[in-house]
């Protein structure tokens, strides 16, 4: 199902008399009265990025109110790095460097795919996202995929959208966004 087709079947079914049930991500639910954090843990796909989390000291930060999207990478996201970027960035003494590309994966807003996809079509087919980490990142539309592209030429595909966490959303990519160098 594509991200747009999987938003407005989300908002059918919430302005109706059922909710919709979030989709599973890394084989485990995801659920609404979680935040972002309280969900990731249980998803397998996201082991790399809630490590990252905890190193970089953001688990209160992204279990707070918000709201909060969160362009989360999956495991295979982060085995694209090369080689021992991880481990390095997994550092104590590279925090720094870890928290700004955590934090450039995160909007201080709730926005949907439908929002997103609203965003783009405005600005005619390209949205510049302003992140929490200062980054500025530029998302489009690709067929029927979210695309965002990071600071350095990299391309991530929204793979899994509109994951409704109590304090914002989670949209699952396929690749880690990088600051401008």
């Amino acid at each position: 199902m594509t991200a747009l087709k999987l938003a407005t079947a989300i908002r059918a079914l919430s302005t109706g008399m059922a909710l919709a049930e979030n989709p599973m991500v890394g084989g485990a639910p995801m659920f609404e009265d979680k935040n972002i954090v309280e969900n990731a843990v249980n998803s397998k796909d996201h082991t790399t990025l809630v490590a990252a989390v905890q190193a970089a000291g953001l688990v209160e930060t992204l279990s707070g109110a918000g709201p909060f999207t969160v362009f989360a990478p999956t495991n295979d996201a982060f085995a694209k790095l090369p080689a021992g970027t991880v481990e390095d960035l997994l550092k104590p003494e590279n925090k720094d460097t870890l928290v700004k590309i955590l934090t450039c994966h995160v909007v201080g807003a709730n926005a949907l795919a439908a929002d997103v996809n609203k965003m783009i079509a405005d600005d005619g087919g390209m949205h510049t996202i302003k992140t929490v980490g200062g980054c500025e990142f530029t998302a489009m539309v690709e067929g029927d995929m979210i695309k965002i592209k990071d600071g350095q030429g990299n391309v991530a595909t929204v793979t899994i959208a509109d994951v409704k966490q109590s304090n914002g959303v989670i949209h699952v990519i396929d690749t880690v966004l990088l600051p401008a160098m």
